[in-house]
């Protein structure tokens, strides 16, 4: 029992972390981003949501046979110069904005030199090199150091819990 109920405390303070009650990126962006952070600009819109609870003992939505996420513009191994755009595909789950989990469906993250993939079912940290997109958006811009990076596209669901490593996409890249 009191396991459960840590978990459920942890997850809520998951989804906490995850409401930036609408607050800007960089004030000098022409978009502002749904998260902060210190190494890397992103250009986005912000997305609010109220943490339901209610859905933190739900099942992680199975994953559609097929689905997939990828990087549409970058490929292995490119160099780019920042700040540069990030288009995020996805394929055979739905594109849906965060806050309701909905089957068959989810939305962008993107991590930033934090490994390949993150656990099915662990909800995505909001930080400098976690960044969520739960409008439901298909592309940012990235503004991150000279030097190599590896970038991971991770889909989860609408709580901000990891599909795992069967919807990740990780890449490395060079930024001049």
């Amino acid at each position: 029992m009191q396991k459960i109920q840590f978990i459920g405390a942890l997850l809520f303070l998951g989804l906490a972390a995850c409401n930036d009650g609408g607050s800007k990126v960089d004030e000098s962006a022409a978009a502002s981003g749904d998260t902060t952070q210190p190494s890397a600009t992103v250009a986005t819109d912000t997305h609010q949501h109220t943490a339901d609870t209610s859905q933190l003992s739900t099942a992680l939505p199975a994953i559609p046979d097929g689905a997939e996420v990828f990087f549409v513009n970058l490929k292995e191994g490119q160099t780019v110069k920042s700040p540069f755009k990030v288009q995020m595909g996805v394929k055979g789950i739905a594109l849906d904005s965060a806050g309701i989990i909905r089957q068959a469906s989810g939305h962008h993250h993107i991590l930033i030199d934090a490994g390949d993939s993150l656990a099915a079912g662990e909800v995505v940290l909001k930080d400098s090199t976690h960044l969520h997109f739960g409008n439901a958006q298909s592309e940012a811009e990235l503004k991150l150091a000279p030097g190599k990076h590896r970038i991971t596209l991770q889909y989860a669901d609408g709580i901000h819990r990891s599909y795992g490593s069967k919807l990740a996409k990780a890449i490395s890249i060079t930024v001049k």
